[in-house]
């Protein structure tokens, strides 16, 4: 049973992220791009191409303005057909349906951060903290409430990263019993391990960097069983860890991975106007055809845009989004007033989980001496730190690439977690820091109420919001 405080916390975090979810009643941003292509992706089971001024047609209620041609889109299709569905459900001429899908699914994932905290230290406390800091963080708030495709991934990756840690518990306790009765072998039933490839799979089918996630998360059960194994003292712990069970994990977790990620194409193999369908014999000729041309245009992306920033600052928050902005006049203020949706994280959780990410980085390489020894690697901090690695460091090779901020979302429960687990040992440790601590959690409170116009769009006076921009240009 899922207990009370978690529901407090989920509910704090829908309200965050459902409160007049519909404005701007404009395509923001990548919206005109994804909501777009899911009402056409609906429609015609493929993204299509859409007439002239298709975006005023689309926000005035008439969003039918698509044509039957086939349109070449970069991203798999499974984000805009869950974007679609609210749509289909309640009319694409309300803009609240167009964020539905991930302001839910945004609000899910604080309830889900809760239960993978809570079985990672066993501690609800712990896991009520890291659900607090990641309902009031303004990125997390900003992604859950603007249509993109980045939050969905968030969601499965953070599934899947569950799901593996039930797999993980599960196969623990039975090769303690097989180390206990001296045997060894292969453990084939495991439905946790294939629901885990299942998510990543939906990750995936999202946006391809899901596949960072599936390929570390796979490698980390690989090697933590094979290490288990020999921990235990289970015979023939190599050649049956790393050879059959090895295998086993790949036999039962890559067909999974590939039929997920192939049958959410299945709008586009099953129709004809999808854009490259017929351009080979056949069908899965085309589709190989198709992510070819998708592959080089992410390799080659290289134009310039005011907000893109090198994932060297991601973790500092060193260029973060403005998804929309307006201006007007608003007397007395002299500089008019402001209206804005930016995804600027809480200046206090981001720097603090920086900090925090590399004080558990020390911990687990370097160790924490007790008494003669020093103690390292610690499992639950490897496993935060297996989060944050499998969703930014795969980015650190295209740093000359048009990305973005926002792709951190993937990656933020994690870091979010980092930052937990940190003030939970400090707690624990340093009793002389617990008033320290509370008045740095206090602040943290005030920091999002101070910045959720950034994250709403309030209107205020120039000046208030740019009272916001501590970094200067940096986030203007």
């Amino acid at each position: 049973m899922v207990p009370h405080g978690y529901w407090l916390i989920t509910l704090l975090a829908g309200f965050l992220r459902f409160y007049n979810l519909g404005y701007p009643k404009v395509l923001v941003f990548d919206e005109t791009y994804y909501v777009k292509d899911a009402w056409s992706l609906w429609h015609n089971g493929f993204e299509s191409s859409w007439g002239s001024n298709a975006n005023q047609f689309f926000q005035a209620g008439h969003p039918n303005h698509f044509l039957d041609t086939g349109s070449f889109v970069v991203h798999p299709p499974l984000g805009k057909w869950l974007i679609a569905l609210p749509m289909a459900l309640f009319g694409a001429d309300n803009s609240w349906t167009w964020r539905f899908t991930v302001a839910l699914l945004g609000t899910a994932m604080v309830l889900l951060l809760m239960l993978v905290a809570k079985k990672l230290t066993g501690s609800r406390t712990f896991a009520i903290l890291a659900g607090l800091l990641l309902a009031i963080d303004g990125h997390a708030i900003v992604l859950s409430r603007i249509s993109l495709l980045d939050g969905i991934l968030a969601f499965f990756v953070l599934l899947a990263f569950y799901l593996m840690l039930l797999d993980g518990e599960r196969t623990r306790l039975r090769y303690q019993l097989m180390a206990v009765r001296g045997k060894s072998g292969v453990i084939w039933n495991r439905p946790w391990l294939v629901a885990t490839a299942l998510c990543l799979g939906l990750a995936t089918s999202v946006k391809w960097s899901g596949t960072y996630f599936a390929l570390f998360f796979g490698l980390y059960i690989v090697v933590s069983e094979l290490l288990l194994r020999r921990r235990l003292g289970i015979r023939h712990w190599l050649g049956d860890g790393l050879v059959g069970q090895g295998l086993a994990n790949l036999v039962l977790m890559v067909p999974v991975y590939v039929a997920t990620y192939v049958l959410n194409w299945l709008g586009w193999i099953l129709t004809s106007g999808g854009w490259g369908r017929d351009s080979k014999n056949t069908w899965w000729e085309s589709l190989i055809y198709y992510h070819q041309q998708i592959y080089g245009f992410h390799v080659g992306l290289h134009t310039p845009h005011a907000y893109a920033s090198n994932p060297l600052t991601w973790l500092v928050m060193g260029r973060p989004v403005a998804f929309w902005y307006e201006s007007s006049q608003c007397p007395p203020s002299p500089n008019g007033c402001s209206a804005a949706i930016q995804a600027i994280g809480n200046p206090f959780i981001w720097w603090g989980a920086f900090l925090a990410l590399l004080w558990l980085t020390y911990r687990y390489f370097i160790g924490t001496r007790v008494g003669a020894k020093r103690i390292r690697g610690n499992r639950t901090i490897g496993l935060i730190l297996l989060g944050v690695a499998a969703g930014y460091l795969p980015w650190l090779l295209y740093m000359g690439r048009t990305v973005f901020q926002f792709y951190a979302i993937a990656f933020e429960p994690f870091l979010i977690l980092a930052l937990a687990y940190a003030i939970r040992s400090l707690w624990y440790s340093r009793t002389e820091l617990r008033r320290t601590i509370a008045v740095y959690l206090t602040s943290v409170c005030m920091i999002s109420v101070f910045f959720l116009n950034l994250w709403w769009g309030f209107v205020t006076p120039y000046w208030f919001w740019l009272s916001h921009m501590w970094l200067g240009n940096l986030w203007i």
